[in-house]
C-alpha cells in the first residue's frame, strides 16, 4: 500500500464574485510506503482555464505568482502526470488529504475537463479521522494540528507541497490508526 499525502491550492478571491469557478492551481504530494517512509514527491502548478488570471488575494494567500501559472500545463496534463506518479493502474494506493476540499476540487476539475474521476474514490479525510483519534470536539486546522503534535510547521502555509510535507508528519505519527 502506498499512501499519497497530498494538498491542493486553487483559484480564490476575497468574497465570491459572480461566475466564481474554483480551479486547482497546484498539486503537492508525498508518496509513503506502508512503513511511512517517503518514496518520492510530486509538485506541479496548474494553469486554470475558466479564470486564468489569479486574484491578488490568491497570490498573496498561496505565494503562487501569475508567471508560475502562465507557464504551467493545464489540468488534464498535470493530473495525467499525477496519476502516472501514483501508478493508479498497478499500485494499491490511498489518497490522504486534510479535509474534503482537495478531493472535491479534483473531482470538480475532472468533470470540468470531461475526465474520469473514479480513481479518487481511494481517499480518506485525515482531518475527520484525526478529530476522532484525538477525541476532539471540533476540527483543527493543519498548522495547529502539526504544532500540537510537537512538530515544527515548515515551509509556506497554503502551498500545496509544503502543506503535504507537514500533513505527512501528522499522518506518520498515527500511521497504524487510520482506517480505510
Amino acid at each position: 500500500m502506498h499512501f499519497i499525502i497530498y494538498d491542493l491550492e486553487a483559484t480564490c478571491w476575497l468574497g465570491r464574485p459572480p461566475g466564481y469557478v474554483q480551479e486547482v492551481i497546484e498539486i503537492g504530494a508525498i508518496k509513503l510506503n506502508g512503513y511511512g517512509e517517503e518514496l518520492s514527491t510530486f509538485n506541479r502548478f496548474v494553469k486554470p482555464v475558466v479564470n486564468p488570471r489569479l486574484s491578488a488575494f490568491c497570490q498573496e494567500l498561496t505565494s503562487i505568482t501569475q508567471d508560475q501559472i502562465n507557464i504551467a500545463n493545464t489540468f488534464p496534463k498535470v493530473v495525467e502526470d499525477f496519476q502516472d506518479w501514483i501508478d493508479i493502474w498497478e499500485e494499491d494506493y490511498l489518497l490522504c488529504s486534510w479535509g474534503k476540499f482537495d478531493k472535491t476540487a479534483l473531482i470538480s476539475d475532472c468533470k470540468l475537463h470531461d475526465m474520469e474521476w473514479e480513481w479518487l474514490e481511494h481517499h480518506i479525510n485525515v482531518k475527520n479521522q484525526y478529530k476522532e483519534i484525538k477525541g476532539l470536539s471540533k476540527h483543527r486546522g493543519l498548522r495547529k494540528a502539526v504544532e500540537k503534535e510537537g512538530f515544527e510547521f515548515t515551509g509556506t502555509h497554503h502551498r500545496g507541497i509544503d502543506d503535504a510535507v507537514n500533513l505527512a508528519k501528522v499522518f506518520n505519527k498515527y500511521l497504524d490508526e487510520w482506517y480505510y
